[in-house]
């Protein structure tokens, strides 16, 4: 089997990246990608776009050279109650919400906080995906946060960029094979993302998979494989 989705990519519009949308969309097509999702940063990562952006994602096709297109974000957990910084009217016009702990919005702190930061966005009824939940920089109890994620139907992304030798998260592989064991056994589904900032990591998934051989993760419960699954309808 071969991923058929990405669903965390930015474009320009998240300031710091350097790709557009076309140039996003082609690069899914050429890798065989049937599904692509926009997800660029919310509103107080420094340099993003403003929120009439997210606002006018409506104007985008549904499909387009062939790949189906799903309009999301990735938002920011702004504080250790969870809350993110995307106004419920917004997030109902969106397929999706990635909720992600970032440098720029929110402190890390004590195992506590974070866990308690990261289990409120979970039961926030938009969020579909918590973003590489993989950094030691942000300590998490990683058996709560994926019971939450099981019981709030919320997929647990295995991010590609983390695992990169020059990525700035720490500690991210020993972290995704704690991660991956707890979800094994408790058969919560997981998604690969590229977290592409330049078009041609678009559909890169190669040291994830690598990491889901290693430790025999099971391909029934990587999201990737099943594009008909609700969350990509």
């Amino acid at each position: 089997m071969r991923p058929l989705v990405d669903l965390h990519c930015h474009t320009i519009s998240s300031g710091h990246a350097f790709s557009t949308l076309k140039e996003n969309i082609d690069e899914a097509k050429l890798k065989g990608l049937k599904v692509l999702g926009i997800s660029d940063h919310a509103v107080s990562m420094p340099g993003t776009a403003h929120e009439f952006y997210f606002s006018n994602l409506g104007v985008i096709n549904r499909e387009i050279n062939g790949v189906r297109i799903l309009k999301g974000i990735e938002a920011n957990i702004m504080d250790y109650e969870g809350n993110i910084d995307v106004s419920k009217d917004l997030c109902e016009k969106l397929d999706y919400v990635i909720a992600s702990l970032h440098p720029p919005c929110i402190k890390p702190s004590s195992l506590e906080d974070n866990t308690r930061a990261v289990i409120k966005a979970i039961r926030n009824p938009y969020v579909k995906i918590i973003g590489h939940p993989d950094d030691s920089r942000y300590p998490l109890d990683y058996k709560k946060v994926v019971q939450a994620a099981k019981e709030n139907n919320v997929l647990i992304e295995l991010n590609n960029s983390s695992l990169k030798t020059q990525s700035f998260r720490q500690n991210a592989k020993e972290n995704y094979i704690t991660i991956l064991n707890l979800c094994r056994e408790q058969r919560v589904k997981i998604i690969l993302s590229s977290d592409a900032h330049i078009y041609y990591e678009v559909g890169e998934f190669s040291y994830a998979l690598s990491l889901l051989e290693e430790v025999n993760f099971p391909e029934s419960l990587v999201a990737n494989y099943y594009p008909e699954w609700s969350l990509f309808q």
